[in-house]
């Protein structure tokens, strides 16, 4: 008999493992030198990525919208929008009150803002909005995997419940992705309950007696019949929590509802054949890296592996004076693209002692204080393994979250669960409490990716469950 408080069966079944963890720059370039086998190719009828992506803005215009607007306010608070800025959003962009916090909580959701303390900034993928599509894929792939954030759940029904409707849903959306085209309710109803089952027969809940539990044990009589699994499914509302989820995904755009029956839309085919497939759209190396920008030239070794990257940057450095090309890669590392950051640094080492100044003054900024803290410390001859010893573990789980950042934004599903075992935190529980107390920007779409990607339930569940805390400001 397994426990009912999934925390206590966290701490009990699910330690990460104990070991040194490895340097953090072996992490980032796990992102790029993890992708070298071929993408394959979706299936046929698929649209375009550029028609995917003109869907996307469609769903996410008022979000872009209301970011766009924050961004020139400068001063829209944090959190859910205040009641004066959110009458102010409604009359500039000519909205409803409703719809601009729909809007923002989607902003927030999708990347397009980040919050900042108390200060709402423009994300990386706000700026790249209008020329990167793959960027507009991946802001719309958060949303997806986020919409049970999106669209508040029953009030009336147990969160243990929705957390397990939430589980069972991929069996339904691949369903739907296997059908190509309408399914009816009915059918989609008998899936959901099907796996509901299943869920509870594998975790082999049963019901719990208290006053058997208070008291010494007892030795089986004859008497005593064996206990039989609880059928708690029976009475688990599932209709009206099916409808909520069907409304949640219609509600993000991944699928349409008809009289009795629902289809998943051409964004919502591909996202779940991309979760099925276990990929995620990748930028592409633009050709020229030495005459581009900084921030062009580390996209365009994004694909490389370490070594082919730093003649790249050799070059690209060759070019330049070195006092504009300190300048323009700390530029890019205090952009809001984790990856990016991470190889802006990865490109500061081969510059060497002359951007050691430039460096140690960009650890006072806390964004770049934990990369700039491991360039030093290599600078000054620690083994690159043993680097991260610098950093406290504050900073050790703030670079833990926005390495995790990186590999959701350009990794694949199984990296991001790996990347797991790099954190410095003995448990789960551990790791997500402390994830939670740094603050950092990415720490909702981190943790929604991490549980839609991580094949434990269990731990699956504790995850989402503290993305929705981090959301809702909740402890």
């Amino acid at each position: 008999m397994t426990s009912r408080k999934p925390d206590e069966q966290l701490a009990r079944n699910s330690r990460l493992r104990l070991v040194r963890p490895r340097a953090l720059t072996t992490a980032r370039r796990a992102v790029t030198s993890g992708r070298t086998r071929p993408a394959p190719r979706p299936p046929e009828g698929t649209p375009p990525p550029a028609e995917l992506a003109r869907q996307a803005r469609a769903v996410l215009a008022d979000a872009v919208r209301i970011a766009r607007w924050a961004a020139a306010e400068r001063d829209p608070g944090a959190g859910p929008l205040a009641p004066a800025a959110r009458e102010r959003a409604a009359r500039a962009l000519e909205l409803t009150p409703d719809q601009v916090s729909a809007g923002w909580d989607r902003a927030r959701l999708a990347g397009l803002v980040e919050l900042h303390g108390g200060t709402a900034r423009p994300g990386w993928r706000l700026r790249a909005w209008d020329r990167d599509d793959s960027a507009v894929l991946r802001g719309w792939v958060a949303l997806f995997d986020a919409w049970s954030l999106v669209h508040s759940a029953p009030a009336d029904v147990a969160p243990a419940t929705v957390a397990e409707v939430v589980e069972a849903l991929p069996q339904v959306l691949s369903l739907l992705q296997l059908s190509a085209g309408p399914v009816l309710v009915p059918a989609l109803l008998d899936l959901l309950q099907q796996r509901v089952a299943e869920l509870r027969d594998e975790r082999c809940e049963v019901p719990y007696d208290p006053a058997a539990a208070s008291g010494p044990a007892a030795a089986p009589t004859a008497s005593a019949p064996e206990p039989e699994p609880a059928r708690a499914v029976d009475t688990v509302p599932l209709p009206p929590l099916l409808d909520w989820a069907l409304e949640g995904l219609a509600a993000v755009g991944a699928l349409t509802l008809g009289e009795g029956q629902a289809t998943l839309t051409p964004l919502g085919n591909w996202a779940v054949w991309v979760k099925l497939e276990q990929i995620c759209v990748a930028a592409q190396s633009p050709a020229g890296n030495i005459e581009q920008s900084a921030d062009n030239m580390l996209r365009g070794c994004a694909g490389l592996t370490p070594g082919p990257a730093r003649a790249e940057y050799r070059a690209w450095l060759a070019a330049r004076t070195v006092g504009s090309a300190v300048g323009e890669l700390l530029a890019v590392a205090r952009g809001e693209d984790a990856l990016l950051r991470g190889l802006a640094f990865e490109a500061l080492r081969v510059v060497g002692a002359p951007a050691e100044p430039e460096v140690r003054a960009a650890s006072a900024e806390a964004s770049l204080r934990p990369y700039a803290l491991l360039w030093l410390a290599e600078y000054e001859g620690t083994d690159p393994e043993d680097a991260p010893d610098v950093l406290t573990r504050e900073e050790s789980t703030w670079l833990w979250v926005d390495t995790a950042a990186a590999v959701a934004d350009h990794g694949d599903s199984a990296l991001l669960v790996r990347h797991l075992d790099s954190a410095v935190q003995g448990t789960v529980p551990a790791l997500l409490d402390e994830i939670r107390a740094v603050g950092h920007p990415r720490t909702v779409q981190v943790l929604v990716a991490l549980a839609a990607a991580h094949p434990d339930p269990a731990l699956a569940k504790a995850v989402r469950r503290a993305a929705f805390q981090v959301h809702t400001g909740g402890s």
